[in-house]
């Protein structure tokens, strides 16, 4: 297990017990210090009091857990509208959403794809571009995030929908314009 796993296996409970559930974490070295990002969220939203109360309780365990040795950042955040999504349930919630999907290695020549999320179908994400559906693996994804979308689009889209700017249809192709990195 990495230091990251490690890290989530310690502190979801912490999370859930302040009725928030653990999104995702980040965990890396920036120099002699290390960052640990949490994102959390809640069917109610997440609030700054809410990542305040659970940036205390965190504090707390990392303080006598002592997982990290030298000195950190703690940042507890939501995971925001154009969450990235991780683990085959993170998908299952976003049926019906415009998802942007990068993967580590080509399929049928390219590595980005942005359409709706139709499924998971056998360890597959199944994504529809425009008039083509993709079963694309789980573990060759390098990196997926929901693409917020304005207007008439939510309500077609059901309980998955949420807010931006892309429409069904539109395809983040190789070009790096559309980069769903964040960095």
């Amino acid at each position: 297990m990495s230091r990251a796993d490690d890290l989530e296996t310690l502190l979801a409970p912490v999370v859930a017990a302040q009725g928030c559930e653990l999104w995702s974490l980040e965990f890396s070295m920036q120099g002699r210090r290390s960052l640990l990002r949490i994102f959390i969220d809640s069917p109610a939203g997440v609030s700054l009091d809410d990542c305040e109360r659970v940036s205390r309780q965190v504090s707390a365990v990392l303080d006598v857990e002592d997982p990290i040795t030298s000195a950190y950042t703690l940042e507890v955040s939501s995971p925001g509208l154009d969450r990235q999504l991780h683990k085959p349930e993170q998908f299952a919630r976003y049926i019906g959403a415009m998802v942007a999907v990068k993967l580590r290695m080509p399929y049928q020549g390219r590595r980005r794809f942005q359409g709706r999320l139709n499924g998971l179908e056998d360890g597959d994400l199944v994504l529809q571009v425009e008039d083509t559906e993709f079963l694309l693996p789980l573990d060759a994804i390098d990196k997926a995030q929901v693409v917020p979308v304005f207007g008439a689009a939510e309500e077609q889209a059901g309980d998955a929908a949420v807010t931006g700017a892309v429409r069904e249809g539109d395809v983040m192709g190789d070009e790096p314009a559309r980069d769903a990195d964040h960095k």
